[in-house]
């Protein structure tokens, strides 16, 4: 089914992206993976081709372009091409956290910040999850407390599983103004990369995604002041729920593009593959698995598309995105398990791209917001 979102600069756009994937991250993704990490100098080039913080308004360097059809594209391009671990840095910093610099800062903020995040040479990364709370924010223990003074606050406590958390020189962080309160007692500040107390933990090993930093992350008495405060005080808690549906869409369709991209090497490898005399793919068996998973990405797609119209258009209900992440990133996983099964042995060879999607996929209903969550979002929408 012909999409009909796009605009002709969109099919332009798609085009860049696919340059700029096969020439500056496919040859070094399997370097990276090993690695751990891609180097900081990805996103100034992500950044000199158009890619990186598309929204920041041209009196910052930005292009002002606020559309989310472009983030879609590379979301979906990043997933296609197999290489969302060195990817996934980029959309975070595009889709996740550049909202907050562009919704939250005050004019000062903006011209301190928001040149830096559209060239690229300041990584942002988003502090929420502590360890042992999950998807209970409101109970983080990190403290940032308020000087006799106002001057300054002065930050106590840890994060984990911080995507960027290494190459991070920005991170928006969440914590408790006010131990006292539960939601309005969380606050957003900006710590910055070199202020004395800020530590760095592990770059975590994680199941897939290898060439994405992951990191715990320190703070024992940073001294932030008062000019790095996100917003009002006590209103991170509300500021993080505003920028949700836009983070799962993210996901959704990043998800979307994977299950694509995997879709597509399969029905290459079983054309080729035989297996008692003829190929794979001639096998009814075969037949109906693509046919179910081409029919299922053909629908997630569709369901998508309109959610990002939506988002345009500033209508995108918490219910829909959590629809949007939760069946998109099942499907994901659905999709490549059944690739991996079609492949064979092979299929768990990791010097098989459809090997690495595999494990790739599997946070992506983790992250985000659990698929439970996003059940209990839509569920409650219900009136149950």
């Amino acid at each position: 089914m012909r999409r009909t979102s796009f605009e002709p600069e969109h099919a332009d756009y798609r085009e860049s992206v696919r340059r700029f994937i096969a020439e500056e991250i496919a040859p070094h993704h399997e370097r990276w993976e090993r690695e751990g990490i891609v180097p900081r100098e990805l996103f100034a080039r992500a950044a000199e081709m158009g890619m990186l913080a598309m929204q920041v308004p041209e009196e910052y360097g930005g292009a002002g372009v606020d559309d989310f059809r472009f983030n879609q594209i590379l979301c979906e391009e990043v997933g296609i091409t197999g290489v969302s671990g060195s990817g996934l840095g980029i959309t975070l910093h595009n889709d996740i956290c550049l909202p907050y610099f562009l919704h939250f800062c005050n004019e000062e903020q903006r011209a301190r910040w928001l040149p830096g995040i559209a060239d690229g040479s300041l990584i942002t990364a988003l502090g929420m999850t502590e360890p042992g709370i999950g998807s209970d924010l409101a109970s983080m223990r990190t403290t940032a407390i308020a000087s006799a003074d106002g001057s300054e606050y002065l930050v106590n406590g840890s994060k984990t599983f911080i995507t960027n958390g290494i190459n991070a020189d920005l991170v928006i962080l969440a914590a408790k103004t006010d131990p006292s309160e539960r939601h309005k007692g969380i606050s957003l500040l900006i710590v910055e990369r070199g202020m004395e107390g800020f530590e760095r933990g592990r770059n975590l090993e994680k199941v897939g995604m290898h060439s994405q930093d992951t990191a715990e992350l320190f703070f024992e008495n940073v001294r932030v002041p008062a000019e790095n405060v996100l917003g009002e005080v006590g209103q991170g808690f509300r500021y993080m729920t505003s920028n949700l549906a836009q983070e799962r869409l993210s996901i959704a369709v990043a998800a979307v593009g994977a299950a694509r991209g995997a879709l597509d090497q399969t029905l290459a490898y079983v054309k080729e593959r035989t297996a008692f005399g003829q190929p794979v793919g001639a096998f009814q068996h075969s037949r109906f698995a693509l046919a179910e998973m081409a029919t299922e990405i053909a629908l997630a797609t569709t369901f998508c598309d309109q959610a990002v119209l939506a988002l345009n258009a500033g209508e995108l209900t918490a219910e829909d995105a959590a629809m949007a992440k939760w069946w998109s990133t099942e499907l994901q996983g659905r999709v490549i398990d059944r690739c991996v099964q079609l492949h064979g042995g092979y299929g768990y060879m990791l010097e098989y791209p459809i090997a690495r999607a595999f494990v790739d996929a599997r946070v992506t209903r983790i992250y985000g917001g659990t698929t439970e969550i996003m059940k209990e979002i839509v569920g409650r929408s219900l009136g149950l």
